[in-house]
């Protein structure tokens, strides 16, 4: 390998900067694919939860994946563009916008799945079954703690200083 491209010791060290640098190859390999067929990774993201969770309130969705709203709102018209969610206004409160997946969208929610496991196989190629059982499983214990502490802290009061 070339020097340069050697990182650190003193970063490799560090398990913070491993999981960053993997997932910043795994994300660069999936954007790449997903690039080919004009979606991003939110695309996918927003398609999963409305499979996962059902309809949800444009402005609820954007809090639950948490993208800015008004980035929510151009994922929404890019997926509706192509047919693979619909959106509805509410009738009591107009603002309101529920966004529903369609058959369209199972169907690209499962291409773009597949799309995700072929990036994951190669990422994760060095492992034994086993091992990334084992690394899921971990992953996920780490990933759990650390989402429900930000839920909690997202739930605090602000204090304003002053």
């Amino acid at each position: 390998m070339d020097d340069l491209q050697t990182a650190p010791p003193s970063l490799t060290s560090l398990t913070t900067y491993l999981l960053s640098r993997t997932g910043k190859i795994a994300r660069g390999r999936l954007a790449e694919r997903f690039s080919e067929r004009g979606l991003r990774l939110w695309h996918h993201a927003v398609l999963a939860a409305l499979a996962d969770f059902g309809p949800h309130v444009q402005r609820d969705l954007a809090a639950r994946l948490a993208i800015d709203p008004s980035d929510m709102a151009k994922i929404i018209d890019e997926l509706a563009g192509r047919g693979t969610v619909e959106r509805a206004r509410d009738a009591a409160d107009r603002r309101r916008i529920t966004v529903t997946l369609t058959d369209a969208g199972r169907t690209l929610l499962a291409e773009l799945d597949a799309e995700a496991d072929v990036v994951q196989s190669e990422v994760l190629e060095p492992l034994t079954k086993d091992e990334r059982e084992q690394l899921h499983a971990l992953l996920g214990k780490v990933f759990e703690e650390n989402n429900s502490r930000r839920a909690v802290d997202s739930a605090r009061p602000v204090r304003r200083q002053g």
